[in-house]
């Protein structure tokens, strides 16, 4: 008979013992012997359900990760100061839910003219996310429209 190193059900070791008596100390407590180091010396079982064990994996292999999406803020530079608040209230519960959050400030027409008030709004918009998220590109203009990407932190 070959010796095997059995690990018990509740997880600690019972020794290296022959392979007849781990299947039938298994099979006392209605449990399977599972190889799980078939290449070290000797070889690792363990008693276990296998069953079970074979459920739970296929379980945890099912469970849905989250991919990172990008969310964006659009902002005019006349946007009055509750309705920051609440544009901001929205990136803060995308950056809570672990998506990246692009604050972009759009100009139309004259509105070029006042560049200065599109950067101070976002500037704004940035200082207030600041605890929740760290800025991964900085502001910068893109013709018509000023643009930033916060991610979470």
């Amino acid at each position: 008979m070959s010796p095997i190193r059995v690990i018990g059900a509740d997880g600690q070791q019972l020794g290296i013992i022959p392979r007849n008596e781990a299947l039938t100390r298994a099979r006392d407590v209605d449990l399977d012997l599972v190889e799980v180091a078939p290449n070290e010396r000797p070889p690792v079982c363990r008693i276990m359900d296998f069953g079970k064990y074979k459920y739970e994996k296929k379980k945890k292999a099912h469970q849905h990760t989250h991919h990172t999406k990008t969310k964006e803020i659009r902002l005019r530079p006349k946007t009055g100061d509750h309705d920051i608040g609440f544009k901001v209230k929205q990136a803060v519960t995308f950056l809570q839910q672990k998506d990246k959050v692009q604050v972009s400030v759009m100009f139309k027409g004259r509105e070029l003219a006042h560049v200065e008030e599109g950067r101070r709004i976002m500037e704004t918009v940035v200082k207030e996310l600041a605890e929740i998220g760290k800025l991964e590109t900085p502001i910068q203009q893109q013709g018509r429209r000023m643009v930033c990407t916060i991610a979470p932190k």
